[in-house]
């Protein structure tokens, strides 16, 4: 085996080129986080869309238990406007007992990383207030993210919302 150069990529030795002449390298372009932009919904509602087009609407309150549209792509941009609306629109809920945020998934057509890390993060502080969030509506591949990181233990996964106001009773932290 040829020796490597000083400063090459150790993987390639210096008989071979580390790139086929005339492929470009790959552009790399990082974007900040997005501010949100409050929007007027229906009914009086409050809605949040992200630079990326996240939007996360109250569709119903039903006691301590609110069902939030979010539709748009979960992601870097968007997910630090997902994370803070969650978070206070559970703080909005009326009643000092448990409280229940139903995140509806149906119109969230992309969830990354950073989408998941920011549903954490809202669940960590809903949790520690005595709130829970639960997912429906969740597309296949989002679901097999859940149950291959294990945050699928973290959220009560429904595949319809009428699942969750069917099975609705005390919120987790109460039972």
């Amino acid at each position: 085996m040829a020796p490597c150069r000083v400063g090459a990529n150790v993987m390639t030795d210096e008989t071979r080129p580390s790139r086929r002449p005339g492929r470009p390298a790959p552009e790399v372009r990082c974007r900040g986080g997005a501010a949100a932009t409050a929007l007027p919904v229906a009914d009086g509602a409050a809605a949040v869309r992200a630079d990326g087009g996240l939007r996360v609407d109250i569709a119903r309150v039903r006691g301590g238990t609110a069902l939030v549209a979010v539709a748009g792509e979960i992601d870097l941009r968007t997910a630090g406007a997902l994370r803070d609306r969650l978070v206070e629109l559970h703080g909005r809920l009326p009643g000092s007992g448990p409280r229940r945020l139903v995140a509806d998934f149906t119109a969230v057509a992309f969830c990354d990383a950073a989408g998941l890390g920011a549903l954490v993060a809202a669940r960590n502080q809903i949790a520690a207030d005595g709130g829970e969030i639960v997912l429906t509506g969740v597309r296949p591949a989002q679901l097999r993210l859940l149950r291959i990181t294990g945050l699928y233990r973290l959220f009560a996964v429904h595949a319809r919302v009428d699942d969750v106001w069917a099975a609705s009773g005390p919120p987790a932290a109460s039972r």
